[in-house]
């Protein structure tokens, strides 16, 4: 990834930090605390664009799930018969271990 343009900002960090990052500039694979940081926001930033997909997708799902078509209303007694049949279905898939 090229830069575009470089901006200076400066950083404080607590000394369990700063050692872990200039541990990492020792070993040689950083050149400087410069590029862990960048990395490391990078990395920061893929995440939440991970995370934003993620969401998005729960909530397409979400809603798909919503208008797939009439609600079942969640009672005690549906409740229990669900749970019975997970019971019955997974003491079945033991039996074919």
């Amino acid at each position: 990834m090229a830069e575009q343009s470089a901006f200076t900002m400066n950083i404080s960090l607590p000394m369990p930090l700063k050692q872990y990052v200039d541990g990492k500039v020792a070993t040689g694979f950083y050149g400087s605390a410069s590029e862990f940081v960048r990395e490391a926001i990078r990395e920061k930033l893929l995440r939440e664009q991970e995370r934003e997909r993620a969401e998005a997708l729960l909530a397409s799902k979400l809603i798909e799930g919503l208008d797939s078509g009439t609600g079942i209303p969640h009672t005690a007694s549906y409740a229990q018969t669900k749970k019975k049949a997970l019971r019955e279905r997974m003491s079945g898939d033991q039996k074919d271990q």
